[in-house]
């Protein structure tokens, strides 16, 4: 991580020189408690590929369940059930028109986050 120590190893943990000014820089730079556990509950939903594949859907257009469930070859009920994982998460919203919902990116942030992901792996 740093120049500082390069002897530093588990082993010799008591005997390492401390760094307070790096460790009071690190302390005051970590986000509060609720907001790290809500971040890696964020990630969580983006860690199945099937929300992905509807995500990228919802990318170009907004959709009705029946033409996000046909576009991907799944059931209604199974779409359902994700789209709730992805409203809870504030990554998707939806509209009612008459009997019919239609669902869409909640904000440009879910295209951001996933374009930093597909640039991040395809290094």
């Amino acid at each position: 991580m740093s120049d500082h120590c390069h002897s530093c190893d588990a082993e010799a943990c008591e005997y390492m020189h401390v760094h307070p000014d790096l460790i009071e820089k690190v302390r005051q730079g970590m986000p509060a408690e609720e907001t790290l556990y809500d971040l890696a509950e964020l990630y969580k939903v983006f860690g199945d590929s099937t929300r992905i594949k509807m995500l990228y859907v919802l990318f170009e257009a907004e959709v009705c369940v029946c033409d996000l469930a046909q576009s991907l070859n799944m059931t209604v009920s199974a779409i359902s059930h994700q789209l709730r994982v992805l409203k809870q998460a504030r990554l998707v919203k939806s509209r009612r028109e008459g009997k019919t919902v239609f669902y869409s990116l909640a904000d440009d942030h879910v295209r951001t986050i996933i374009d930093q992901g597909i640039s991040h792996i395809e290094e």
